[in-house]
């Protein structure tokens, strides 16, 4: 694939290639644009955005549920000159909040988003009395119903050096870091990610990662548009109701490329095992690239070994390794090899430590995959805590340099300086070894807690526990944990508490309800310790307290919180809101969830939630969206709501 000098040039390129994009917004719910007419509409809708006063270097949030919008605003903004910001629509309180810290760290934002999105911003920003949003939201947003027709907007000349756009940390708990690329960047990345994959224009993609992320939008939309390649983008929330519906369309489409967290092979298999598919040929797949977060070995064998029936190839799985400040793409292995792991000792993974292989059946083992080399263009080196590079096979900090490296944080000095090393370095904040000439991450530098490929500090979700009478920051610990055999991350709340046991339970309850209604996570286990490890300096040991974690410490405390009966059977008058009830107890862990209980402030995921409502529309059939939620988030509003949509 040619280096292109700006995506300028790469989608005038594309515009030439008789190629398209389907978007998936349902079983039955399709659309089609050609590279052609990509080239066009943008630039309709340029000729509208700069009709509206938008030139170059102004921002424009694209905040939409369609992935059609989105592509063509991010295009027309492109082609302008105008920088797009895309950022995720989220179902919690944190996510608008996460909106409006970008509003606020832009210079000259306006937010571009549909109707319904935009009347809850401003019942959200009224509410909290957000005057500076509130004026913002009302003045400069472009709402898709209100685009007019227009004349073709005016091409901006960009340079290799102008800002492409600005990719916001995935987390919503912390203050958002906008990332900075450059044109340059992508198109120096999205050529070595083509290179290494072995991509062609008579490949077919499908991807369901939204485009406000990294993969998903420079991975399954700009690399594979630059390559020439027909691609499919279904709508993540489609995915996350029809799971199915993934391994349907791919192999109705004869996919050959394919990609996915680590969760979404759980959450596809949670389904797939209960249902099953007829009819499925996955013969066709020749790449799953699996990344976003730590990689699971066992689920990883779990879905290959479910699939192999329908034509799955081992060597389809491709465990990669990236993150949004390298672009995307740092290293990838050889195409057509088979995974591998390593299995070592969980006692020997501090920075500096040899890494120590044991059998896998042993109880202190632990599973890496390998991710591959580097990259063209990227080079990577393994340091000690001085930023001295270490030997193969020592574990340390993982460090880059190459032209699709971020030169900055948007409007961040602090943060820049601190991502890089005196000798210009990127500091990754993973940690990892090289083993065999292929690159194993082992851990995070930074306690970064990833849930379903989104990061989250550990420091922000303490913030909000110490909010609960009683509890302040020395006394709240929170941690990821990934336990062995297990598939996706553990997330672990450790409060300090030298009490009876049995007056502890209600704190439990509280931690989870405030981390679910702040932030949407679901807590996996709060723990009562009688002291919080730190170092001489008083910083508090995670690792420490994750150890006597895995090494089973806890394990009789656990066991005396366990519920003492099991959960009330429902027996709410109105039988359709006894059934949901009992809908709700298969998916919600140890929650109990009461008729009138507001199901985003239970301390459950946004992930249960939907897999909540999925099952309600499995009974209901088209009878309740995700979105539904908003207007009635309590189990006897959705009865009275699924009553009065039967009628």
């Amino acid at each position: 694939m040619e280096l292109y000098d700006t995506l300028t040039d790469l989608l005038r390129d594309a515009r030439g290639k008789d190629r398209e994009i389907r978007f998936i917004d349902g079983e039955h719910d399709e659309s089609v644009v050609r590279f052609a007419e990509l080239w066009d509409r943008a630039l309709a809708l340029l000729g509208s955005l700069q009709a509206r006063g938008m030139k170059p270097g102004d921002e424009l949030i694209i905040f939409s549920k369609s992935n059609e919008s989105f592509v063509i605003a991010f295009w027309a903004a492109v082609l302008g000159g105008i920088v797009p910001v895309p950022v995720a629509v989220g179902i919690s309180d944190e996510h608008r909040l996460k909106l409006f810290r970008i509003v606020s760290q832009l210079e000259r934002a306006t937010l571009f988003t549909e109707m319904g999105l935009l009347e809850r911003l401003l019942e959200f920003s009224r509410n909290r009395e957000l005057q500076d949003i509130t004026t913002l939201l009302e003045t400069r947003t472009v709402l898709m119903s209100d685009v007019e027709e227009a004349d073709h907007g005016d091409v901006f000349a960009a340079t290799p050096d102008d800002i492409a756009f600005i990719q916001y940390s995935s987390g919503s708990t912390s203050d958002p870091k906008g990332v900075v690329l450059t044109h340059r960047n992508l198109c120096i990345n999205i050529r070595a990610i083509v290179e290494a994959t072995g991509w062609n224009a008579d490949d077919q993609s499908l991807s369901w990662m939204p485009l406000t992320h990294d993969m998903g939008l420079i991975g399954y939309h700009l690399s594979v548009l630059g390559v020439g390649m027909n691609h499919a983008v279904m709508d993540t929330n489609v995915f996350v109701r029809r799971p199915l519906l993934w391994m349907s369309k791919a192999s109705e489409l004869r996919a050959t490329q394919l990609c996915s967290p680590n969760f979404g092979y759980k959450h596809f298999l949670k389904l797939f095992q209960r249902k099953g598919l007829a009819d499925l040929d996955l013969s066709p797949v020749k790449l799953i690239l699996n990344g976003a977060e730590p990689i699971s070995w066992e689920l990883c064998e779990e879905f290959l070994q479910a699939l192999a029936p329908h034509g799955l190839k081992r060597t389809a799985m491709y465990p990669v390794y990236g993150l949004a400040e390298a672009t995307v793409g740092v290293s990838l292995p050889t195409p057509g090899s088979e995974y591998s792991r390593i299995t070592v000792d969980r006692h020997s993974l501090r920075v500096g430590d040899t890494y120590r292989a044991v059998d896998p059946a042993d109880a202190d083992a632990v599973s890496f995959v390998k991710v591959g080399a580097a990259i063209r263009d990227v080079t990577i080196r393994i340091t000690d805590d001085e930023d001295e590079t270490l030997d193969d096979g020592v574990i340390g900090n993982i460090q880059l340099k190459g032209g699709s490296i971020t030169e900055r944080i948007y409007g961040d000095p602090e943060a820049t300086t601190e991502l890089f090393t005196q000798d210009g370095w990127l500091r990754t904040g993973d940690c990892g070894v090289f083993v065999d000439g292929q690159l194993v991450i082992t851990g995070r530098q930074k306690d970064i807690i990833i849930v379903n490929g989104q990061n989250y500090y550990p420091h922000d979700i303490e913030e909000i526990v110490a909010r609960l009478d009683g509890l302040d920051l020395n006394k709240v610990v929170v941690a990821g944990a990934t336990p062995k055999g297990g598939q996706t991350e553990e997330l672990i709340a450790f409060i300090l508490y030298r009490q009876a046991l049995d007056d502890f339970r209600p704190m439990i309850r509280d931690v989870k309800d405030l981390i679910g209604e702040q932030t949407g996570l679901e807590v996996d286990k709060v723990i009562p310790v009688s002291r919080i490890p730190k170092t001489t300096s008083g910083k508090v040991q995670r690792s420490k307290l994750l150890m006597s974690y895995f090494d089973g410490e806890f394990d009789d405390v656990l066991q005396q919180l366990q519920p003492v009966d099991a959960a009330p059977a429902a027996t709410d008058e109105d039988p359709l809101v006894a059934e949901l009830e009992t809908i709700c107890r298969e998916f919600s862990k140890d929650r109990t969830i009461g008729p009138d209980d507001n199901l985003f402030e239970v301390g459950v995921s946004s992930l249960t939630l939907t897999e909540i409502v999925l099952a309600i529309d499995e009974r209901y059939p088209g009878k309740l969206d995700i979105s539904d939620l908003f207007d009635y988030p309590t189990l006897r509003e959705i009865a009275a709501f699924l009553t009065r949509k039967s009628q």
